[in-house]
């Protein structure tokens, strides 16, 4: 695309336009896939507790998340007397935008991918970090108490988690060789000889790393029953307490943005991204982004059943989960697949 355009702009001229129409066709399809997801959220939920959900705006309820959307649009935005204004304004705006940027990496079909970086799971660990920013500054700058220690409790929260997250993908690194996302999908590509299965996830050694991923993905996007930060029986509504109208509702979005994202890790880290989960040459003739996406909603849908299903934890144990079972657990497993690799691969290399 770059190319093409540079034939009428420029090199500079060319690589800014493809860019922008690269960013533009990430982010309005997941502004769609947020509006659409947080319907199907609510639709599962219902079906687990019997109930229909939403279903009277628009055939079948499917325009309930638009209308929730004009209706926090049309709110006045109130800021507390007492708060800092621009931070308190900044807050969702960090919490949004961080949670749109690590897309860019995320790839979603053979070469279909905005930055194919050599460090693209660093990219996303950074960028990914970044989020606890905006909650930090939410809770501070409300300058009210429940805001406050919940900003703290999520922050400690997503640190305790990033840390397993950072040891569980060192283990995928290992195995991969790369950092490169399309690299680790493409070395999850018929892992075995005689079983044609693409996926680090049917690897006996990655499997348990993948099961502590995932629980970890849903405590580092704070959903239930990690969901600590927002506990309204402890905390009113966590940080974003004093938010309303639009700026309420780009935390909202970031939310889900965020839980799309893990889920998209799911599937390219472990379970072969955007390659069929069998290595059969028919399978292939279905579009890449097609697998990935029905590989989203399979995760997607393990989150929804999660928070209908399972009860809240207690902060204590949210804490015992990460930093004694998790956190122990996945340094073993670097050593256990380290030394696995020397002794069969590297040393069978040499």
């Amino acid at each position: 695309m770059t190319d093409f355009f540079a034939q009428y702009l420029g090199y500079e001229g060319g690589w800014f336009l493809a860019t922008l129409i690269g960013i533009l066709l990430i982010a309005f399809p997941l502004m769609l896939a947020v509006a659409m997801i947080i319907y199907a959220d609510r639709k599962i939920w219902a079906a687990m507790a019997l109930r229909r959900g939403p279903n009277v705006v628009g055939p079948f309820g499917l325009l309930q998340s638009f209308a929730d959307g004009l209706k926090v649009f049309l709110q006045e935005t109130i800021i507390p007397s007492a708060a800092n204004r621009g931070l308190f304004l900044l807050a969702p705006i960090i919490t949004f935008t961080v949670a749109l940027i690590a897309w860019a990496v995320i790839p979603f079909g053979p070469g279909m991918i905005l930055a194919d970086i050599n460090v693209g799971l660093l990219y996303i660990l950074a960028a990914s970090s970044l989020g606890v920013y905006g909650v930090i500054i939410a809770g501070w700058s409300s300058n009210s108490k429940y805001p406050f220690y919940s900003a703290l409790r999520a922050a400690a929260q997503m640190v305790s988690y990033e840390v397993s997250i950072g040891f569980v993908l060192i283990s995928v690194v290992l195995w991969a060789g790369t950092f490169n996302l399309q690299g680790i999908i493409d070395a999850q590509r018929a892992i075995y000889p005689l079983v044609p299965v693409n996926g680090f996830g049917f690897n006996p050694l990655l499997f348990p790393m993948w099961v502590v991923f995932l629980i970890s993905s849903m405590a580092e996007t704070a959903r239930t029953p990690f969901d600590l930060t927002e506990a309204e029986s402890e905390l009113v509504a966590g940080y974003q307490t004093e938010y309303s109208s639009m700026s309420f509702a780009l935390f909202w979005l970031g939310e889900y943005a965020n839980v799309l994202l893990m889920c998209a890790l799911n599937a390219v880290l472990f379970w072969g991204g955007w390659l069929p989960p069998i290595d059969w040459a028919p399978l292939y003739l279905v579009p890449g982004i097609i697998w990935l996406f029905a590989k989203i909603f399979v995760f997607f849908f393990i989150f929804s059943w999660v928070k209908a299903t399972v009860p809240r934890y207690r902060y204590d144990q949210l804490m015992r989960l990460g930093w004694k079972i998790f956190l122990p657990l996945s340094l073993l497993w670097i050593f256990i697949v380290s030394g696995f690799l020397m002794l069969t691969r590297y040393q069978g290399a040499a």
